[in-house]
């Protein structure tokens, strides 16, 4: 399984191509699948505010779309120019949590730059659920 430098590299190099000139700020997700595939996602901003798409939920997709049902790892990272500590918006804790289970770890970075990892539940306390 893919360790979380390797995470936290993919997701900066995805949160590169993020296409963000609304709010500058960029955001980049890397995953691992229940299946142990890796998969990737950017924010998407367009004019049509709030229209646009996060990076979580575009990582997800394309875990659903290439066959995975289950988020073992994600990695977060976003600020506007340098990296700042930035976890899952409101909206992205509810995506990861449809696709999430107690072993699932929020992985992201804190003010000093170093990795911190989260349950689902610490993030959403009480979130939706079947």
């Amino acid at each position: 399984m893919a360790d979380d430098r390797q995470l936290l590299t993919l997701a900066q190099q995805v949160r590169q191509r993020a296409h963000a000139p609304y709010s500058g700020f960029l955001v980049g997700a890397a995953l691992v699948d229940d299946k142990g595939n890796i998969h990737v996602g950017c924010n998407v901003e367009n004019a049509a505010y709030p229209e646009g798409s996060c990076a979580e939920p575009n990582a997800i997709g394309a875990m659903i779309a290439s066959g995975g049902t289950r988020i073992v790892r994600i990695l977060v990272v976003g600020g506007i120019g340098d990296l700042i500590a930035c976890t899952p918006c409101g909206g992205c804790r509810q995506h990861i949590s449809e696709f999430a289970d107690d072993k699932t770890r929020i992985v992201s970075l804190d003010n000093d730059g170093e990795l911190v990892e989260h349950t689902i539940e610490q993030l959403l306390p009480g979130s939706f659920s079947l």
